[in-house]
C-alpha cells in the first residue's frame, strides 16, 4: 500500500519527498495536484490569484526541471492529478527523465526509448469527471478522448509501466454522487475511453489488455462505513465482468480493479474541525479493510482543509494515520475479513444492480460522452447533492457538530485561526510570471514556432500527438502555447452546468419547506417594492473549477423565487461585470474556493464601481479565514459564507436582507 502526504503544495510537499528520498525511503509515491490542468500560463487573467495556492504551476520545461531537481526520476513511481493537459505534462517530464540520463537532441530514438521504458507512475487524464464535477476540461470530450487514446497508446508501446488514465470518481462524489452513481458512472467513462482506443486502431488485440492492465481508479470513501466498504467489493465485481465479457479479455492479473483512494473532503467540517480526524480514519478503514477489494494507495486530507490551506505539519499528521494502520495494526496479516458476510453480500448485490441498471440509461443514450454533452449527468449529480443538503438541513442526515452536538469547549486546534492554516507565498505569482518571460527570452523562438505549427497540422488528421507534443516540449514551448494551439484546432467548448435540469430537494411539508416558503414570500414581496422578480447573478471567478458549492446556491435561490443567472465556471471579472450590466441583477454572489479571494473580489468590486452598480451588493463564498473576511467586508462586499454557513435556505433569507439593505428597505 502506497501512502500520500494529503494535498500537497509546492514547496513544502518536494522538500518532504527530497527528504524522504535522502533517508532511503524511495517507495514513497510523488503526488502533486497541478495547477496547470487547464493549460493556461500563469499570464493569463485566468490565473490571477492562483498561482502558487492549488498546486505547483509547471508553464515550461524549465519548471519542470526545477520541480525535479535530484529526484531520480527512473526510480520513482510519480502520481500527477493532471487532466487536460495530461499529454503535455507527461511529455515534459519523459523529457527531463531523459536529460537526467544524458540523452540529448543528438541521441539516437533507441536511448530515448530506453529511459520511457523505465518511468512508472499514474497520470490521471479523467477528462469526462472533468465536465461533471471539478471543471478543468480544455477542450470539448470528443477531442479530448483522442488525447486520451492517443496518450494511452503511446505508453502501452513506449512507457509500459505508466498508468496513463485513473479514472477517478472522488470528484463525482464530492459532487453529489450516490454510491450507484459513482460506480456507474465511473465505469460509463471507461467504456467511453476503452471503445476509443480500440476503434483508433493503434492497439492490436494481442495488446489490448495490456491497455485495460494499465488503467486505474481513484475513488472517494465516505464516511458511511459499511456502504462504502461494500461499494468498493461492487467495483470490483463490476470491473472484472465488463473486462472479461465485453472486452474479451482473459488474463485475470490485467482485469484486477486497481485503484487508490482518497477520503472523502465534502465531509469535511469547519465548525468542530476536530471531528474531522475520526472522519478521515473510518473513512481509510472502509477502502482497507476488506483484503479483496483493498485500495492500492491512499491518500488523507487534513483535519484542516475546511479553514484554508493544510500545512506541512497538518500533512505529515494525516501521513501518520496511515502508518500507524499499516505498520502498527494488524489489518495486513488476515486474509478478507467479510467473505460470506450476509449483510455485506446483499449491499454489494444491490449497489451491483443498481450500478448495472444506470450503466444501461447512460449506454442506450450513446455512452458517457452523449451523457455529458446533453448535461444528463451533470443534472443528476446536482439533483442528488440537494437531496443530501436537504436532508443535513432539516437534521434527518446527522453531521456531529454542525446540526446536531453542536456545543463545544473553545479548541485550542483552531485557538488562533489565523495560525492554523498555510498562507500563500504572496511572490509566487510575481516569480512564476518571470519564469515564463525569463523561459521565452532565452528559447530559440523560430523552433518553438515550427514545433507548433506540427503539432497543429497534425491535430487536424488522425495521428497520434504524442510525438508532436515531445517535440513541442523539447523545443522549450510553454503549456499555455501548446493548449492553445490545440484549441485553434479543436475550438472551445463549455460544458453544461447542471443547474436547469436539477431537481430542487426541500420539500414544502414539514420544518424546512415552511422556512423557504416563507423566504420565497420575502423574494416575492420584495421584488413587488423593486418593480419586478428579484435578479440574482451567481459567479465563479478565475481557473477554480470547484462549482459544487455555487451550484446548491443557484438551485436554492431558483427554489426561493429568485431569477437566477449562472453560467458555469472559469470567468473572468470583467465578464463577471458585464453579465451584471446585461442582466440588470440586484445582487453578485461570487464563489471561490482556490484562495485567490483577496485578488479576484476587489477587481469585481472595482469593475462594478466603474460600470455605475456600485449600490449592486456583493457577497461572497468559499474557503475563507475570519481575517480575509474582515478585510473583504471593509472593502465593500456585504457579506461572506464559508462551509460552517450549511442552511441554504437561511443563505436565501440572507440574501433578501442584503437586497432591501443596499435597496434603503426596512
Amino acid at each position: 500500500m502506497r501512502t500520500y502526504a494529503g494535498h500537497s503544495t509546492a514547496a513544502a510537499s518536494n522538500e518532504l519527498y527530497r527528504t524522504n528520498l535522502a533517508k532511503g525511503q524511495t517507495g514513497l509515491s510523488v503526488a502533486f495536484d497541478l495547477p496547470t490542468q487547464t493549460g493556461y500560463d500563469p499570464d493569463s487573467p485566468l490565473a490571477k490569484g492562483e498561482v502558487g495556492k492549488v498546486g505547483v504551476p509547471v508553464p515550461h520545461l524549465g519548471e519542470m526541471r526545477k520541480l525535479f531537481d535530484q529526484i531520480p526520476l527512473t526510480e520513482m513511481n510519480t502520481s500527477m492529478t493532471i487532466n487536460a493537459t495530461a499529454m503535455w505534462l507527461l511529455a515534459m517530464y519523459q523529457v527531463v527523465a531523459e536529460e537526467q540520463n544524458g540523452v540529448s537532441a543528438a541521441s539516437t530514438d533507441e536511448e530515448r526509448a530506453q529511459v520511457a521504458a523505465q518511468l512508472a507512475g499514474t497520470t490521471q487524464n479523467d477528462i469526462i469527471k472533468e465536465y461533471l464535477s471539478r471543471g478543468t476540461y480544455v477542450f470539448g470530450p470528443d477531442h479530448s478522448l483522442r488525447l486520451i487514446g492517443d496518450m494511452i497508446a503511446y505508453t502501452v508501446h513506449q512507457i509500459p509501466k505508466w498508468n496513463p488514465i485513473n479514472i477517478c470518481s472522488y470528484h463525482l462524489q464530492e459532487a453529489g454522487a450516490t454510491p450507484v452513481q459513482e460506480i456507474a458512472y465511473a465505469m460509463c467513462t471507461a467504456i467511453a475511453v476503452l471503445d476509443q482506443v480500440k476503434a483508433s486502431g493503434q492497439v492490436s488485440e494481442a495488446d489490448f489488455g495490456k491497455v485495460v492492465g494499465r488503467m486505474s481508479f481513484f475513488v472517494n470513501a465516505g464516511v458511511r462505513f459499511v456502504e462504502e466498504m461494500c461499494k468498493m467489493r461492487a467495483f470490483v465485481e463490476l470491473w472484472d465482468e465488463i473486462t472479461r465479457e465485453r472486452y474479451g479479455v482473459t488474463d485475470e492479473k490485467m482485469r484486477r480493479f486497481r485503484y487508490g483512494v482518497q477520503v472523502n473532503s465534502l465531509g469535511l467540517t469547519e465548525a468542530q474541525p476536530e471531528n474531522n480526524v475520526q472522519r478521515i480514519v473510518l473513512e481509510m478503514l472502509a477502502v482497507t479493510l476488506s483484503k479483496n477489494a483493498r485500495a492500492r494507495a491512499v491518500q488523507l486530507p487534513a483535519w484542516n482543509e475546511a479553514l484554508g490551506l493544510p500545512r506541512p505539519w497538518d500533512q505529515q499528521w494525516s501521513l501518520r494515520l496511515q502508518q500507524v494502520l499499516a505498520f502498527e495494526s494488524d489489518l495486513l496479516e488476515y486474509d478478507d475479513l467479510f467473505d460470506g458476510s450476509p449483510v455485506v453480500e446483499a449491499k454489494v448485490r444491490e449497489l451491483v444492480e443498481g450500478a448495472r441498471a444506470e450503466i444501461d440509461r447512460v449506454q442506450a443514450m450513446g455512452g458517457a460522452i452523449a451523457a455529458v454533452e446533453s448535461g444528463y449527468m451533470k443534472s443528476a449529480l446536482v439533483s442528488s447533492h440537494a437531496v443530501r443538503r436537504s436532508r443535513i438541513e432539516s437534521g434527518e442526515e446527522i453531521v456531529v457538530g454542525v446540526n446536531r452536538f453542536d456545543t463545544t469547549e473553545p479548541s485550542p486546534l483552531t485557538a488562533d485561526l489565523d495560525a492554523a492554516i498555510m498562507v500563500a507565498d504572496p511572490q509566487a505569482e510575481a516569480a512564476a510570471l518571470a519564469s515564463v518571460e525569463a523561459w521565452k527570452a532565452q528559447r530559440d523562438a523560430t523552433e518553438v514556432a515550427e514545433a507548433l505549427a506540427a503539432l497543429a497540422a497534425a491535430a487536424k488528421t488522425d495521428e497520434n500527438l504524442m510525438l508532436y507534443t515531445l517535440a513541442a516540449a523539447r523545443a522549450g514551448a510553454t503549456t499555455g502555447e501548446w493548449a492553445q494551439t490545440l484549441r485553434e484546432v479543436f475550438g472551445e467548448f463549455r460544458a453544461p452546468t447542471g443547474v436547469s435540469g436539477a431537481v430542487g430537494a426541500v420539500s414544502q411539508a414539514g420544518e424546512a419547506g415552511s422556512e423557504l416558503a416563507a423566504v420565497r414570500e420575502r423574494v416575492k414581496a420584495t421584488g413587488e417594492q423593486l418593480g419586478g422578480r428579484l435578479r440574482v447573478l451567481i459567479g465563479k471567478p478565475g481557473l477554480d473549477g470547484h462549482s459544487n458549492g455555487a451550484e446548491q446556491i443557484a438551485v436554492r435561490a431558483r427554489d426561493a423565487g429568485f431569477e437566477v443567472i449562472y453560467q458555469g465556471i472559469r470567468l473572468t471579472p470583467e465578464q463577471i461585470v458585464s453579465a451584471a450590466v446585461a442582466e440588470d441583477v440586484h445582487l453578485v454572489g461570487l464563489s471561490i474556493l482556490s484562495g485567490s479571494h483577496m485578488e479576484l473580489v476587489p477587481d469585481v468590486l472595482e469593475g462594478l464601481r466603474a460600470a455605475g452598480l456600485d449600490d449592486v451588493p456583493v457577497i461572497v463564498g468559499g474557503i475563507i479565514p475570519d481575517s480575509d473576511a474582515r478585510r473583504l467586508k471593509e472593502l465593500g462586499v456585504a457579506a461572506v459564507y464559508t462551509p460552517k454557513d450549511f442552511g441554504l435556505t437561511e443563505i436565501m433569507g440572507g440574501f433578501v436582507d442584503v437586497i432591501r439593505h443596499a435597496s434603503g428597505l426596512d
